[in-house]
């Protein structure tokens, strides 16, 4: 038996080498993602339970098939605002995909119903990590994105405008914003704030300037989105009074209006009651104020739906990508 056939044995024999250990600071980060995991299902879970009582009234009055247009058209919008953060992303770096670009952005939008909605970010930033982007790219898109969509909700919100004025008067310093977002939008403008987030980030600043069609494009996806959500709450209050034109106009101006002031309250979970009260507020106008309170629950209820039915049907595609993705073992 020769050397090399004595070796063989032994060699066979060693034990395969073990993975190195983890340490104390990535099993401790593991564990606080699992916490907030289960907190962010948690407070979803309880915003469901909390609007339930009120709600179940209100949608027995709601012929059905406008009940399933309205949940329509918040997916739609939601898919709108998740295209328009997927184009910004695309625009920072490489190209992300449809399929992870939901997943992080869908999933980690679930944040926003913990109180302070930074949680939202910090899971949209960990998820972009997780799927090989830098935390800065993410954050700064998710900054621009938020920018933008201020803009496009102040430019919809010209539609409830007169009514507004009347109702919620207090809300109108916010167009004093206007002026400034709309210089912000350039793409020169865009790019060096841009540019200067990520240097106080410490990391390299943009390589180029946003083109004017990422900024283009992500401006109207924002504002598809509003329109949409202002269809969904118009398909519910025509449950309650004659189609008019006049009132969609008031539903789109005055729900991208309320979500901007629920953004600004951002240490309430999804600017819950913010929102509320300017819709009620935009509606009772049109309608009395219980049926416009009723409305504005059933609302929240089906954005609490809509956001936790796509971001599990988000992780599901992208867990189910991994798996078919995954090396066959012989």
């Amino acid at each position: 038996m020769t050397v090399q056939d004595e070796a063989a044995p032994a060699a066979s024999a060693a034990p395969a080498p073990q993975p190195a250990p983890r340490s104390g600071r990535a099993a401790l980060m593991t564990w606080l993602r699992r916490a907030l995991l289960v907190l962010v299902l948690a407070a979803a879970g309880w915003a469901l339970y909390s609007h339930w009582g009120g709600v179940s009234k209100t949608l027995v009055t709601v012929p059905w098939h406008s009940t399933v247009l309205s949940q329509l058209a918040v997916v739609l919008g939601i898919t709108a605002g998740t295209l328009g953060w997927q184009t910004i992303v695309d625009g920072l770096g490489k190209p992300i995909g449809a399929f992870r670009g939901a997943q992080i952005m869908l999933v980690g939008s679930l944040g926003k119903y913990v109180p302070g909605s930074v949680w939202a970010y910090l899971l949209q930033m960990e998820l972009g990590r997780q799927a090989g982007l830098p935390r800065a790219r993410v954050f700064t898109a998710t900054l621009i994105n938020l920018g933008v969509g201020v803009v496009a909700s102040l430019l919809l919100g010209v539609l409830a405008l007169p009514v507004m004025m009347s109702s919620t008067p207090g809300l109108m310093w916010l167009y004093l914003l206007l002026p400034i977002g709309l210089i912000a939008l350039h793409p020169k403008v865009l790019t060096w704030g841009a540019s200067l987030v990520l240097k106080v980030l410490k990391k390299a600043p943009l390589d180029h300037v946003l083109p004017w069609s990422t900024v283009g494009r992500s401006l109207g996806y924002a504002l598809l989105s509003y329109v949409l959500f202002g269809v969904h709450l118009w398909l519910l209050s025509i449950s309650s009074g004659p189609v008019s034109v006049r009132v969609l106009l008031l539903c789109a101006g005055a729900v991208a209006i309320g979500m901007t002031v629920g953004l600004i309250a951002f240490i309430l979970p999804s600017g819950a009651g913010v929102r509320e009260l300017v819709l009620v507020s935009a509606l009772s106008t049109t309608m009395p104020v219980e049926q416009a309170l009723a409305f504005t629950l059933v609302s929240r209820l089906m954005f609490t739906v809509a956001d936790i039915a796509m971001a599990g049907g988000a992780a599901g595609l992208a867990r189910w990508q991994l798996s078919k993705n995954k090396p066959v073992d012989a």
